[in-house]
């Protein structure tokens, strides 16, 4: 198990990460429907959180129906984990990052559809997000098959970076958890390796099974089904902040 570190980080460590480039494509794919283009214009302005001033003291605030707890998930697609999370644990609020808007439009079809209270959506790079989110104020995080960037010179475009990472231990309470998917093997190992750099996580594994086979609450998603399709094995990663 790797050391501990204090609950609250205060400095931003230096180095070539401190100004990262974007991490993500494309903005928009192909036109919206008239509903979808309406629930950007019209429900997206009220789900999405004020940067303009401080975040909430209490967090869990942030939404319209009482939270126990929050959970940040960094790249939803089209939503269809997160939407499932939310139905599987009514009681947590959980804030979505996406900046393709024809993922985020899926994601509010669901919302408007049932009238979900618990979801928050920022549309935008998620790490303005993290900077703005108060210390050991969520209690997981998803980053769940995020681009790869699979040639040498769009690395530096990856979205795991010592960072990242230390931004989202100051976020994440004690005990929290953090949870990587990719059916690219050679980000997991890297990903594995600057998480594990870091001495606010430890990785769980204890067995080969505990990151081959996805576990009964982190639900398929259309990546992880491409993949599969494609003949491509996915790894499921958990980490807890120490």
């Amino acid at each position: 198990m790797l050391g501990t570190q204090p609950a609250m980080r205060t400095e931003t460590p230096d180095g070539p990460d401190a100004r990262p480039l974007r991490s993500y494509g494309r903005r928009k794919g192909k036109r919206l429907t008239a509903r979808k283009a309406r629930l950007i214009a019209e429900l997206l302005p009220r789900l999405r959180p004020d940067f303009s001033g401080p975040p909430p003291a209490d967090l869990r605030t942030l939404f319209a129906r009482p939270s126990q707890e929050v959970w940040l998930e960094i790249g939803f697609g089209g939503g269809e984990h997160l939407l499932w999370q939310v139905r599987a644990n009514p009681d947590v609020g959980l804030i979505g990052c996406e900046p393709f808007i024809n993922g985020v439009a899926s994601l509010l079809g669901g919302i408007d559809d049932e009238r979900l209270e618990t979801i928050r959506i920022h549309d935008g790079d998620a790490r303005d997000l993290i900077a703005w989110l108060p210390a050991d104020s969520v209690s997981r995080a998803f980053i769940l098959f995020p681009d790869p960037w699979p040639k040498k010179r769009q690395a530096k475009r990856r979205l795991i970076t010592p960072q990242l990472v230390w931004s989202l231990a100051r976020i994440l309470q004690r005990g929290a958890e953090l949870r990587f998917a990719s059916d690219d093997m050679k980000y997991v190992r890297d990903a594995l390796h600057v998480i594990g750099e870091d001495e606010a996580f430890a990785w769980t594994a204890h067995r080969a099974d505990d990151w081959r086979v996805r576990p009964a609450d982190w639900p398929e998603t259309r990546y992880e089904r491409k993949a599969l399709s494609d003949g491509r094995k996915s790894a499921y990663l958990r980490f807890r902040r120490l």
